[in-house]
């Protein structure tokens, strides 16, 4: 259900080209949280750089929302930017598979597969 790629650059570059990459594909970066900064500014040690993306293609949300308003709980989707062992990783849980569990409905099993084949492009762009 998740997947992860290994991406060159730091965190910093690597959201960075993730959301241009995201940007030309119609993709809205809705907030970025940066969890290192969040838990240390709450007292809270955490050394990791992890930067959570929350993006959302507006057209494919109105789908999903028009077919089943229940799933706005599993909407925006979203990327993580984070260091592990060294290096910088991109993950996510894949649209497809958690439409599947969450709904029977072949439209929803369609725009899933639609949007995740978008947004592996875009990782896949910024990762290199």
């Amino acid at each position: 259900m998740k997947k992860i790629w290994t991406a060159t650059g730091d965190v910093s570059e690597t959201t960075d080209r993730l959301t241009a990459a995201l940007t030309q594909r119609k993709f809205g970066v809705l907030h970025i949280h940066d969890l290192k900064a969040t838990l240390n500014g709450k007292g809270v040690p955490f050394d990791s750089e992890c930067r959570i993306l929350e993006v959302c293609n507006p057209g494919q949300a109105a789908k999903v929302l028009t077919e089943d308003i229940d799933l706005n709980m599993a909407l925006p989707c979203r990327i993580s930017v984070y260091e592990r062992d060294g290096k910088t990783r991109i993950g996510m849980m894949s649209p497809s598979a958690m439409l599947r569990e969450l709904s029977d409905s072949p439209v929803l099993a369609e725009v899933a597969e639609e949007v995740e084949a978008v947004l592996k492009a875009a990782i896949e762009e910024a990762i290199k």
